[in-house]
């Protein structure tokens, strides 16, 4: 892994082969996370929308979830009205 050195003025050079490696071209913007002793470059997607596209596609669904327990908690109220 490559080192780097913070200048005075608190820039970064980042080496060639990352910025290759992960699209970093001049005008790119990154997003700077502090996980809590690790630092780190995050790129910002150009379309956030776009890129978040998916994200969650074959997971459960949630909606179908919400559903179900409202289902449930009708059940359970109906029948506290017919006693």
């Amino acid at each position: 892994m490559p080192k780097v050195t913070v200048s005075s003025k608190g820039w970064v050079v980042i080496p060639a082969e990352i910025r290759k490696k992960y699209g970093l071209l001049p005008g790119k913007q990154v997003q700077v996370v502090d996980y809590g002793g690790i630092i780190s470059l995050v790129p910002v997607a150009d379309d956030p929308i776009e890129a978040s596209r998916g994200l969650l596609a074959g997971g459960p669904s949630l909606t179908r979830e919400l559903v179900r327990e409202h289902a449930e908690e009708v059940k359970k109220d109906s029948k506290k009205w017919r006693k």
